[in-house]
């Protein structure tokens, strides 16, 4: 008797709890994620993938991954939907200051980004680099 009295006490108490909410400050996606992207510097420019990290940790972004791309003569700075939620990308577009043409849609789901982010020669001209 005393086992049903603890487990419905126990019920009762979680019920009450609030579930702790997420911080308002990240960036979600239109599944109310976390928007997580990957940055790949192909710009030839030393230290732009680690100023494009700061910048967007800053305003909210989670920046899993930084390193070069395969190339470093990319002259446009791209953005690419890994999952299907083009308004992130959006989102992201309008955060770096590129227009949205320069978002492509590669849906992957054997990637754990949302995003993939390749700096091109231009990101000089964009706001993480002013």
């Amino acid at each position: 008797m005393s086992l049903i009295v603890i487990y419905l006490f126990y019920s009762f108490i979680s019920q009450q709890v609030p579930e702790p909410k997420q911080d308002p400050t990240l960036l979600i996606d239109s599944t109310n994620q976390i928007i997580q992207i990957e940055i790949l510097n192909g710009s030839g420019i030393k230290g732009a993938g680690a100023k494009f990290t700061n910048y967007l940790r800053k305003n909210g972004v989670d920046v899993i991954d930084v390193r070069n791309y395969k190339t470093s003569s990319l002259e446009n700075t791209i953005i690419i939907d890994r999952i299907g939620d083009i308004k992130a990308s959006k989102k992201i577009a309008q955060l770096i200051g590129i227009t949205e043409k320069n978002i492509l849609q590669q849906i992957n789901p054997d990637y754990f980004v949302s995003i993939t982010l390749i700096l091109g020669k231009d990101c000089t001209q964009l706001k993480p680099m002013m």
